[in-house]
């Protein structure tokens, strides 16, 4: 079962719900934070035993004297990352999505691809939780390649949740695809009623199961609800506007630790997404 936490904006509570449903799952559990721009997960768990794996993309290297200066690599590269005015290629290795497409059509094979660092994987173990994450190198553009190695290092057939970055972007995208269900949270303000209707869009473009969470309940209106009901969205978890969950965040303790009563909440959402992945799977089954 692999879960997926993402928010139309940043600040909704999203890696709370993360590491708090983590540390609540009733067996071993990957937690994997591909917000690899500033990843957090780490700050809300006494990690052990850390290992690191450097993480390089393939970009382009031009050999001057086979180039001739044809173009063809320039064409085909759909992001500048190598263009050429009639003489040797100029690359931009920060523009490179490593595709690899000039190398192959370059007639004269003037180009070969050598490792660019663009970040770092890190392996620790809190508990029953296997904290995967990944760390953008400063200056880094690219932050896809580096949430799909995030993504490889989750170990297959297990349970996971996947702590996307926020927005609806591409990073969001490499990080939520292929996941059995993706849990949207979102706050009860305008800005938040905005940024979910982004993300319920995204979500249904990829054809994927999803819920609603709403967080800090109680400290807007309810609009959200309404958006929700009328657009048929479950809404699986609600999480009042509590300020002793704030004031344990604060100090890097999480709110199912510092306080029982969320425990069970969140055991209950465990349950909710089990039935949820359920559905989804009949529809399919009958489609």
């Amino acid at each position: 079962m692999k879960i997926a936490i993402a928010s139309g904006k940043g600040g909704t509570g999203k890696t709370t719900v993360a590491v708090n449903l983590a540390r609540v799952f009733d067996a071993n559990v990957t937690l994997a934070d591909c917000d690899v721009e500033e990843p957090n997960a780490h700050l809300f768990l006494a990690t052990a035993g850390n290992e690191e794996k450097e993480v390089n993309l393939l970009v382009p290297q031009v050999n001057e004297t086979l180039c001739d200066g044809c173009g063809k690599c320039s064409e085909i590269c759909q992001f500048s990352a190598i263009v050429t005015f009639g003489t040797v290629p100029l690359v931009f290795p920060e523009m490179c999505h490593g595709c690899g497409g000039c190398a192959l059509i370059c007639p004269p094979k003037a180009i070969t691809e050598y490792p660019h660092r663009i970040g770092v994987v890190e392996t620790s173990r809190a508990d029953n939780i296997t904290l995967v994450t990944g760390r953008l190198d400063v200056g880094v553009a690219l932050a896809p390649p580096l949430i799909r190695a995030v993504r490889n290092a989750i170990p297959a057939g297990k349970d996971a949740i996947l702590d996307a970055p926020p927005g609806t972007s591409c990073p969001v995208i490499a990080a939520i695809r292929e996941t059995d269900i993706v849990l949207l949270v979102t706050e009860p303000t305008p800005f938040g009623m905005h940024d979910l209707t982004l993300a319920v869009d995204m979500v249904r473009e990829l054809d994927l199961p999803f819920g609603v969470i709403v967080n800090r309940m109680g400290s807007g209106d309810d609009r959200v609800q309404q958006f929700c009901e009328k657009e048929n969205i479950s809404i699986l978890l609600t999480i009042p506007d509590d300020r002793r969950i704030a004031e344990n965040y604060s100090r890097g303790v999480l709110m199912v630790d510092a306080l029982p009563e969320y425990r069970e909440i969140f055991k209950k959402l465990i349950q909710k997404i089990r039935e949820q992945i359920g559905k989804g799977e009949k529809q399919h089954a009958h489609l």
